[in-house]
């Protein structure tokens, strides 16, 4: 785990995947930036590695972490993402194992170790409890639970619901340093208020926030109704 960043609850990411790029990508950083500020809320942004020196560079509060990182060293590894590449180009840490793009538990380990060392924070996605316990054991900086059928079109029910809390004790009993983030099925304000309330210490969304008709106007939602849930229960 990288103790270079401190990420206090509550906390946000917006994963933008491919769905914006370049100018759109900065525009809605650099309003996501604003709401941090405003609303006290730590803000994860994840944008297309070409994107992290604009939005880095023209942000000041959000953490701009890339969406994939590989365990490579300097040298040979043409198509790879470089941990030392990513760092230079302004990013503070890397998502890795979203089940759009599976790894290994061992490339999630050696990933880890090549963040520690050069200064990344990590999040690691996990589909499951089992899963987030055996990545817990990695020491990652945060998990990511989502269920891959909850993301992009999912709705959250009483089970899915339930495992919040499930989850959190299972990572924290391996260790309490580690932040759990609870995503997917996340569409819209209310989504977010339900599951801080029952416990998340952050959570985020794509297509709730991509394919919203104002994005903007989402975001802004999305992170209000964060702030007001974590507000009433702590």
């Amino acid at each position: 785990m990288y103790h270079g960043i401190q990420i206090k609850p509550p906390f946000f990411e917006i994963g933008p995947k491919a769905y914006i790029y370049g100018k759109e990508a900065l525009q809605l950083a650099q309003h996501a930036d604003r709401l941090s500020i405003q609303y006290d809320v730590r803000i994860i942004f994840t944008p297309q590695c070409v994107d992290i020196p604009a939005i880095a560079s023209q942000t000041k509060y959000i953490l701009v972490f890339a969406q994939h990182m590989d365990s490579i060293e300097i040298g040979r590894g043409i198509g790879s993402v470089l941990p030392e590449a990513i760092k230079e180009a302004g990013a503070v840490g890397f998502l890795l194992n979203h089940d759009e793009k599976r790894v290994s538990i061992d490339e999630i380990k050696a990933a880890i170790q090549r963040a520690d060392e050069i200064g990344l924070a990590s999040m690691i996605c996990a589909d499951n409890p089992q899963k987030a316990v055996e990545i817990a054991r990695l020491n990652p900086n945060i998990i990511l639970a989502e269920s891959p059928d909850l993301i992009g079109v999912g709705v959250r029910d009483e089970n899915s619901q339930s495992e919040i809390n499930e989850i959190n004790k299972l990572v924290h009993n391996i260790n309490p340093e580690i932040l759990v983030l609870h995503g997917a099925g996340i569409k819209n304000g209310n989504d977010i208020y339900e599951v801080v309330k029952r416990g998340a210490q952050g959570s985020g969304s794509t297509s709730g926030i991509m394919l919203a008709s104002d994005p903007f106007q989402m975001l802004e939602e999305m992170i209000r109704a964060m702030r007001k849930a974590w507000d009433e229960t702590h």
